[in-house]
């Protein structure tokens, strides 16, 4: 039937909104929420929780890069469907995490992603260089100064011995931002990869009114640098900007 102003609930169909993620929890965490007493790191990658009751959940950590094709996301899957009842998370550091209530079980997952070779490291936990996150880079961002994805693997390729091992003194976080706008949460992090735009943009009248929204431009200066402004071009009067270097902080936002 239509749409009922009067009753707008009524028969409402729709996706909008998170999905309840507790519709999405292991059933051993479901069952222990708020019940775990304590946990312990067995090996590199490997994490203990002990509930009250007794009841145990074994997890183990791999990396992951941020940008993944489907296969690899189809992998994974395959990999929970077999050994975690289909359950599977990734951690706020690109980290994918499969979950099991039994060392039995974990030991199977285990022997399982390591027979896959470096495809799914295990690792990330306590002393050691846990996964790097990063931005977008030039993948699907407007403003980057420098990719992303190709720093982070070249960082990490030379780290990856402290991914699976707990040899430093205290865990490392590591972060990269393409620009200042920093989504890449390097300001909260231990070492911070941040790509700097060194020079205010450059303004081509000529063709600026036919790839540029100049409202759009000038809304996204956060120190307002970017005014509209008239110049003459073929001895036509057009609508351009002009930028105030001196309050350009170099974030890439009006590109």
């Amino acid at each position: 039937m239509g749409y009922d102003p009067n009753n707008p609930m009524e028969g409402r169909i729709t996706d909008l909104g998170p999905h309840p993620y507790t519709d999405m929890l292991p059933p051993v965490i479901a069952a222990n929420k708020g019940k775990w007493l304590y946990h312990e790191i067995l090996e590199p990658g490997v994490l203990l929780h002990v509930a009250e009751g007794g009841a145990e959940c074994y997890t183990v950590r791999v990396g992951s890069p941020r940008l993944i094709s489907i296969e690899h996301v189809r992998e994974m899957c395959d990999i929970a469907d077999a050994h975690c009842e289909g359950y599977l998370r990734f951690t706020t550091r690109n980290n994918a995490e499969f979950m099991t209530d039994s060392k039995e079980k974990c030991d199977a997952l285990i022997a399982d992603l390591k027979s896959r070779g470096n495809k799914f490291p295990i690792g990330g936990t306590g002393a050691c260089v846990t996964n790097i996150v990063h931005t977008q880079g030039w993948v699907h961002c407007h403003t980057p100064a420098t990719d992303a994805s190709g720093p982070v693997k070249a960082v990490m390729d030379d780290l990856f011995e402290y991914f699976g091992s707990m040899k430093l003194p205290a865990q490392v976080r590591i972060a990269l931002a393409c620009c200042l706008n920093m989504c890449g949460a390097v300001h909260a992090s231990d070492i911070a990869l941040l790509g700097v735009h060194r020079k205010p943009p450059m303004i081509d009248n000529e063709r600026i009114t036919g790839v540029c929204e100049l409202p759009l431009a000038i809304a996204a200066c956060p120190l307002g640098a970017v005014k509209p402004a008239k110049a003459e071009v073929n001895g036509e009067e057009i609508k351009t900007v002009v930028v105030n270097a001196d309050r350009c902080m170099f974030c890439g936002n009006c590109y």
